[in-house]
């Protein structure tokens, strides 16, 4: 199914609705030849073209797997987080999971969903995160973060593989008697604003993480968010963290440099509550 994106015919049956195809994405470099026909003519119903000139009567229920994310030393090419591309297409669903049972979950709500879904999983967690999984049916459903640490202090907002190392921040601050709150996006669009804006009306303080890189980055809009909807419950600047403007290092050290890392929560977490 992956070849053919690149053909008309079955693009237009996919648009007609005769099909409810997953297709996979191996590598992310692979990503910019195929995405030419994902923001357009296969865009989300009423919000990019095919919806809209339709006037709401097609849709396009197709879910795009794919991998993303650095950590294993697999250089520029096969290291990048591209996620942030997909979610400046208005009504393109982008899905980047943190758990195994999130996958699940989230993966069978992005196949009954009526519009394009672009389910991201991030390639360091393979292997690493284990968990048992359900064998009966459920969903998670799509735009819905979870708090998975509770906290006062200060919030960690964060996503994928960076949900571990904002939890293990979490825990070595504990020791230090800072409550750190964490919470996992799951959905990065659309995102779940009013978890965003409930956990930093809690803690008044807030550190944004992610692994893509810093500038046009995620943690821009999610600040504006806090803006909009918590400005007046903060007590401290939103803070931050992410990749450098870099193409991804092949080299270990120089990717773990590259990398947000649990010196740069704990730096930053530690002034945060100081301000």
């Amino acid at each position: 199914m992956s070849c053919q994106l690149y053909h008309k015919i079955p693009v237009i049956t996919l648009l007609l609705g005769v099909l409810f195809p997953i297709s996979s994405w191996a590598q992310p470099s692979n990503k910019p030849a195929a995405t030419t026909q994902v923001p357009g003519p296969t865009g989300p119903v009423a919000t990019t073209p095919t919806g809209y000139m339709s006037g709401g009567q097609v849709s396009v229920p197709m879910v795009i797997r794919t991998a993303g994310g650095s950590g294993r030393a697999s250089a520029a090419q096969h290291s990048q987080s591209l996620e942030a591309w997909f979610v400046h297409v208005p009504g393109m669903k982008v899905v980047m999971p943190s758990t195994p049972y999130d996958a699940k979950g989230l993966l069978k709500s992005a196949i009954r969903d009526p519009d394009p879904v672009i389910f991201f999983e991030h390639k360091y967690l393979y292997r690493r995160i284990k968990e048992e999984v359900p064998e009966e049916d459920y969903i998670v459903p799509l735009g819905k973060a979870r708090v998975v640490r509770e906290g006062r202090d200060l919030s960690i907002i964060t996503y994928a593989a960076m949900v571990y190392t904002a939890l293990e921040a979490a825990e070595t601050l504990s020791k230090e008697g800072i409550d750190i709150e964490v919470v996992d996006l799951r959905t990065i669009s659309p995102l779940d604003r009013e978890a965003i804006a409930e956990s930093v009306r809690k803690t008044s303080k807030v550190i944004v993480l992610h692994e893509h890189s810093r500038t046009g980055g995620l943690a821009g809009e999610i600040a504006a968010i806090i803006n909009e909807e918590a400005f007046d419950d903060l007590d401290g600047p939103i803070v931050r963290i992410a990749a450098q403007d870099s193409p991804v290092p092949f080299s270990p050290p120089q990717e773990e440099y590259f990398l947000p890392k649990l010196g740069d929560v704990l730096r930053e977490a530690r002034r945060l509550k100081a301000y």
